[in-house]
């Protein structure tokens, strides 16, 4: 351990850092304890006080392999006081760190602590991290199934923001008039974390419940964006990124920080040559839908791709007529858009950050 720290560079973290009620004099104070807080977090900020300028990182691979990239620790630090900024979280913000440290979401809950000087609590990441710890919190990041599952306890967290997957209409009908501010943010671990922010809930009981269920984001400052020839989201962000960031994501623009997001371009079904977005669809079908389902399209030798919904569940009970009849009758639903064929499977196929990942889940069906 000794050897091991000469390496470390002489950075100061802020004064009112604390991580699972300690405090800490010394970079080498804190890495000693965070050992015994988890590996994980050990092995970031390890990486974090290191000589170096950058921090290797990976992307969640929820829609091909998950790929290393470098990340600047001088971005990473915008980006954290960028968020301090938007959410008016500054010192002394009792935050909850229940997401792996391995990936860009657990490692931005890091540095905005040490940072921004918050006193952060680290649980285990798992399905219910409320259910771990009976603290309150100011401030937490959730994936989506971590939301659904701690609704009976976010009363004890007054600000959530959620990543690494889509917030269904049954989520967002659940959380409208829970005391919790919660947000949706979009980003990546290239734009390091989020880069622009949605509102979910609080808004059905000021009679604006279309505006609440819209995937429309507000860019944070300094971000600039625009569409490709596709119709993708283009991304400017000098403070965390020293190149545009082209993405995957169709969106529509509303103005010049607003835009609506569709779905991923490479999720798109070309169905005899009517083009369809996943996403869109399972918007729609989320109204009768009680379990975790997805649409993808399957390979046809008529149409050359047709699409088909791939159910998540292990009920015996499980009747695809009962539901290709509701199905049948949903009005917001094209000829187009209802499924040709459903398949049951009793789990999905996920990534680490518990992204599904549709291809390999059909490969499973094929």
């Amino acid at each position: 351990m000794v050897a091991f720290l000469k390496g470390i560079a002489k950075k100061q973290f802020h004064k009112e850092f604390r991580l699972n009620g300690k405090s800490f004099n010394t970079v080498e104070e804190l890495l000693v304890f965070s050992k015994t807080v988890s590996e994980e977090v050990f092995s970031f900020l390890s990486n974090w006080f290191a000589i170096t300028d950058v921090i290797r990182a990976q992307t969640s691979g929820s829609t091909g392999t998950p790929t290393a990239i470098l990340l600047n620790k001088e971005y990473m630090r915008n980006s954290a006081e960028a968020t301090g900024n938007y959410f008016d979280i500054h010192k002394k913000t009792k935050a909850l760190l229940c997401l792996s440290p391995s990936y860009i979401a657990g490692k931005m809950m890091l540095v905005r602590a040490l940072v921004l000087g918050w006193h952060l609590e680290v649980v285990a990441p798992n399905g219910y991290p409320l259910e771990i710890t009976d603290q309150s919190f100011d401030f937490c990041a959730m994936v989506p199934l971590q939301l659904y599952n701690s609704i009976p306890q976010l009363q004890r967290v007054k600000k959530i923001i959620v990543g690494g997957g889509v917030v269904s209409d049954v989520l967002l009908k659940k959380i409208q008039n829970v005391s919790t501010d919660i947000f949706a943010t979009y980003g990546m671990t290239e734009t390091i974390t989020h880069i622009a922010v949605r509102k979910l809930n609080h808004f059905l009981d000021r009679g604006s419940k279309k505006q609440s269920f819209e995937n429309v984001y507000t860019v944070l400052p300094n971000v600039k964006i625009t569409t490709d020839s596709r119709g993708c989201l283009v991304i400017e962000a000098p403070n965390v990124s020293d190149t545009k960031i082209i993405t995957n994501d169709l969106v529509t623009l509303l103005a010049e920080n607003k835009f609506r997001w569709l779905g991923r371009f490479d999720n798109i079904i070309n169905s005899g040559g009517v083009k369809l977005i996943p996403e869109q669809i399972e918007a729609k079908l989320s109204t009768i839908m009680k379990c975790r389902f997805f649409v993808i399209g399957m390979p046809d030798k008529l149409l050359g791709e047709k699409l088909v919904l791939i159910v998540e569940g292990a009920d015996l009970k499980f009747k695809v007529k009962e539901l290709r009849d509701k199905i049948g009758v949903l009005p917001s639903l094209t000829k187009y858009e209802l499924p040709k064929e459903i398949y049951r499977i009793p789990y999905f196929i996920e990534t680490e950050t518990k992204k599904i990942q549709r291809r390999k889940t059909l490969d499973l069906i094929l």
